[in-house]
C-alpha cells in the first residue's frame, strides 16, 4: 500500500501547534511509516516552488495552522487547497481565527503604529513602516500586504476537517492519525472533538448558585472541587466545545475557550456573555456598572480565540 503523501504548513501562529505534532513521541514513527511528510517548513526545507511544482490533488492530507492575515498565507493557502485531497484547520487560529484575530478589535495602520511607534522599546522618529515593495542596488524586496482583518481558514478556501485547541492536546491529534492510517474519517465538516460543552465533561460540582462578585484567577484560590464560575471566576465552559479533557480544570485554572463554541453555537462570545449573565445577581444599575468593570478585557476574555468567525468579525474603525 503506497504511503499517504502529508503537508503540515503553519501561517499566522506561534508554532505550537507544530511542536503538539511532536508530542505525539514515539508515535510519530507511526506517522513517519505510514506518510511522507512532503511539506513542514518548521522542520524540513521546502521551498514554494516544490509545492507548485506537485500535481493537483498529490497531498492526501494539509494540517494547516495559523489563521490568515496576508497575502503571502491566503496564496499558499490556495496553493494548498488545489494540492491536496483534505484539508485540515488544525489548532484554534485556523479553527476561528485565534488569538491573532484579536487584532480586528483594530486595524493594520494602528497595528502598525503600536509596533513600530509607539512601543516603548522603540526608536522610529521617522516614523519608517514595512513596505511591500523596497528597491535596493540588487533589485527589489519584496514582503507580503498586510491586512486589516485576520482571517479563519475556511473563509479563505474550503475545508474538510477542524481540530481545535490552542495547541490540539496529543490525544486528539493521535485520533487524526489513527483515522487516516484506518481510512476512517469522519464525514466532511466534522469537528474533531466533542459534540457537547466542556461543562458535560467537567468533574466539579455545580449547585446551581448565583454570584454577586467576578475575581480574576489570581485574587482567589479556588476550591479544587466546585465549579469556577460559580466561584466568581469566568471560566467559559458553558460555551466551549468539550473534548480537551479538561486540562486547565484540573489544574485548577479556568477554561480560556480555544475548542471554540460548541455545535449550534456561533458566537462563543454572546454565549458566554450570557451565561455569565444568567448566573450574577444584581439589585440595581449601579451593581450593573460594578460587574462591567469587573471583567477585565471583554474581548480578550469573551473572544480570545473566535473573533473570525464571531458574529462580529471584526470592529469597524
Amino acid at each position: 500500500m503506497p504511503k499517504l503523501k502529508l503537508a503540515l504548513y503553519w501561517a499566522a501562529s506561534c508554532g505550537g501547534c507544530d511542536v503538539a505534532v511532536l508530542d505525539i513521541n514515539e508515535k510519530i514513527l507511526d506517522v513517519a511509516e505510514m506518510a511522507d511528510i512532503v511539506l513542514w517548513p518548521i522542520a524540513m526545507d521546502f521551498k514554494y516552488h516544490h509545492v507548485e511544482a506537485m500535481d493537483d490533488g498529490s497531498i492526501d492530507v494539509c494540517l494547516f495552522n495559523g489563521s490568515v492575515r496576508n497575502t503571502e498565507q491566503e496564496k499558499i493557502a490556495k496553493l494548498l487547497r488545489q494540492k491536496s485531497k483534505v484539508m485540515v484547520a488544525f489548532g484554534s487560529c485556523a479553527c476561528f481565527g485565534g488569538i491573532p484575530a484579536l487584532a480586528n478589535f483594530f486595524n493594520r495602520d494602528l497595528a502598525f503604529e503600536r509596533a513600530y511607534v509607539e512601543a516603548p522599546t522603540n526608536a522610529n522618529a521617522e516614523r519608517v513602516f514595512p513596505q511591500t515593495l523596497t528597491k535596493v542596488a540588487e533589485g527589489e524586496l519584496e514582503l507580503p500586504e498586510f491586512w486589516d482583518t485576520v482571517l479563519a481558514l475556511d473563509q479563505v478556501v474550503a475545508v474538510e476537517y477542524y481540530v481545535p485547541g490552542c495547541p490540539p492536546p496529543v490525544d486528539l491529534i493521535l485520533k487524526v492519525v489513527d483515522a487516516l492510517a484506518t481510512n476512517s474519517l469522519p464525514p466532511p465538516g466534522s469537528v474533531i472533538a466533542a459534540e457537547k460543552t466542556l461543562c458535560d465533561e467537567c468533574p466539579r460540582t455545580k449547585e446551581e448558585k448565583k454570584i454577586t462578585k467576578i475575581y480574576r484567577p489570581h485574587e482567589i484560590i479556588p476550591d479544587p472541587e466546585k465549579c469556577l464560575l460559580e466561584q466568581g471566576i469566568i471560566c467559559m465552559g458553558p460555551a466551549t466545545r468539550g473534548g480537551c479533557g479538561a486540562r486547565c480544570i484540573e489544574a485548577n485554572m479556568p477554561c480560556r475557550g480555544c475548542f471554540g463554541p460548541p455545535a449550534g453555537v456561533q458566537d462563543q462570545g454572546a454565549k458566554m456573555l450570557s451565561a455569565l449573565a444568567s448566573i450574577y445577581e444584581v439589585k440595581d444599575e449601579a451593581e450593573i456598572a460594578r460587574m462591567i468593570e469587573e471583567v477585565k478585557d471583554p474581548a480578550g476574555t469573551f473572544y480570545r480565540f473566535g473573533m473570525s468567525t464571531s458574529m462580529l468579525k471584526r470592529k469597524r474603525i
